[in-house]
């Protein structure tokens, strides 16, 4: 029996799987693989950009908003780990909250996910969790206990800062500072994914479904080409199926991408509204599993 091949993702809170890997999964999606999301947190410390109904929860909309970016995004399963968001300050952090939390035993619960997905590639942070936040370099640690146990392809995420800094303006602005302290030395980029219009499509919808954390002001029909559509990795291991994928892709990239970066905001919100369309057609929902950690 052939099978399809698996990669699970894993991201500290919900919306990271959009900025940093949307593009990524879909692309992944679309070619047949199967793609496992781990969400280590729920996110409840963020500060809501949008009026929360009566008895609603940050928790619960932010849980909401994640799982209608995995329809986007083509994610087959999400798994909630049930960690609690430890919040953007240096600590203490409470019991429950992932920088609490030893990282030998999130890395057990990632590590029974990736032996019952038979996943041979397993995503997660560069060694900064891309930009400092205490979360994000636990999912580093745990990702990279996983990668060094189980001998699977590692994919680090990260991003060219110096890129980034050229414009437009980024959302991991917002985190990070205006002068994006964050990733890793260019020459330690092993792979970049460049996105063609139907994953950056799916993208921009997938962030725009994060509506709570992301306003519009990062998701300008002008510039979104240009400072999204890389995705980068530091690979540790054999090149795996994200490579594989990428250079299938990178034919058509090189052709469709520019023009994509140079259309008008009637032209590129036309067409999202169109891919919008497509994809909520076709979205299967994901299987979604709360863990308790």
């Amino acid at each position: 029996m052939i099978t399809r091949p698996t990669v699970v993702v894993l991201h500290a809170h919900p919306d990271d799987e959009a900025i940093f890997t949307g593009a990524t999964i879909r692309t992944l999606a679309d070619a047949g693989v199967r793609v496992v999301l781990v969400t280590a947190t729920c996110g409840e410390q963020g500060i809501p950009r949008v009026t929360l109904a009566p008895g609603e929860t940050l928790r619960a909309r932010r849980i909401a908003e994640l799982e209608r970016a995995c329809e986007l995004l083509g994610v087959a399963r999400l798994v909630l780990l049930g960690y609690r968001d430890s919040g953007a300050h240096a600590g203490p952090y409470g019991f429950g909250d992932l920088g609490s939390a030893p990282a030998a035993g999130v890395a057990g619960h990632l590590e029974r996910i990736v032996v019952a997905e038979h996943a041979e590639a397993l995503v997660h942070y560069d060694p900064r969790g891309i930009y400092g936040h205490v979360d994000h370099v636990q999912v580093h640690r745990a990702g990279a206990r996983v990668v060094r146990r189980l001998g699977i392809t590692g994919y680090e995420a990260t991003v060219d800062a110096a890129r980034l800094r050229r414009g437009p303006r980024h959302v991991l602005q917002q985190a990070a500072g205006e002068r994006l302290d964050a990733g890793v030395h260019p020459s330690r980029i092993g792979l970049t994914l460049h996105a063609d219009v139907a994953a950056l499509q799916a993208k921009q919808a997938a962030m725009a479904a994060h509506a709570s954390q992301i306003g519009p002001e990062y998701l300008d029909p002008d510039g979104f080409a240009q400072a999204y559509r890389r995705e980068w990795f530091v690979r540790r291991g054999a090149p795996g199926v994200i490579d594989a994928v990428a250079a299938r892709r990178s034919m058509s990239t090189a052709a469709i991408a520019p023009a994509a970066a140079t259309w008008s905001a009637a032209t590129w919100s036309a067409a999202t509204r169109s891919a919008a369309t497509r994809s909520a057609a076709a979205a299967v929902a994901p299987v979604i599993e709360r863990s308790a950690s």
